[in-house]
């Protein structure tokens, strides 16, 4: 079965928040609460970048880890998702997490704020699929529906990529070697197996529309 990731081409992102208005509107995510965000790195200096950023669904995940009650768990996809039912508030995924995904509503402090939210890569929750619950605890389940998450979809540049880890890496593969970089980037013949004399694209390739 396929495993779900997300990736983005901080070459491609234009910081637009389309991503960040899609999942607040597609999913009804509350007030205080932002499931992705746009981060922009080295702003104001040459060399400016943004990329946005949401739950990684990490393979080991550290939120995962430190949970007392354990609400999170894996699906069959490779999505971290959790159960608000067993959720207690506390805070520990939050601190734990490195790309600050899990979020809490803004009102009150720790333990009695409520439940801990994030992106669930459009993929719902543990309720029955396309049932009300579980609209209204995690928002609208497009993975069943067979769709992308809708972050990803409304990128209007194609900078955030969402799907099949194995499809993601070979798109964005082929964007680095268009671009002229191919094995002169640190690590990319050993990580791809790319063989000596292979690693930038011939002239003709370079250039297009994918780059």
């Amino acid at each position: 079965m396929a495993r779900m990731k997300f990736l983005c081409d901080a070459e491609r992102c234009i910081e637009c928040n389309g991503c960040v208005t899609a999942c607040k509107q597609e999913n009804e995510v509350p007030w205080g609460v932002n499931r992705r965000r746009v981060v922009t790195m080295n702003e104001g200096v040459p060399g400016q970048r943004a990329i946005s950023v949401a739950c990684m669904h990490c393979s080991d995940a550290p939120c995962m880890a430190v949970c007392p009650v354990d609400c999170f768990y894996h699906t069959d996809e490779g999505l971290v998702l959790h159960d608000k039912d067993m959720c207690i508030g506390c805070g520990y995924c939050f601190y734990a997490c490195p790309f600050g995904a899990p979020q809490f509503p803004q009102e009150g402090a720790f333990g009695v704020r409520g439940k801990m939210d994030k992106c669930t890569f459009c993929a719902g929750g543990p309720e029955p699929d396309f049932s009300e619950a579980e609209f209204k605890q995690y928002g609208r389940n497009r993975l069943a529906e067979g769709k992308l998450p809708a972050c990803a979809e409304m990128c209007s540049t194609k900078a955030l990529l969402g799907g099949d880890g194995d499809m993601i890496a070979d798109i964005y593969r082929d964007r680095v070697l268009r671009r002229g970089k191919g094995a002169e980037v640190w690590g990319w013949a050993t990580a791809y197996k790319v063989p000596p004399g292979k690693g930038t694209p011939p002239p003709a390739a370079a250039g297009g529309s994918k780059s």
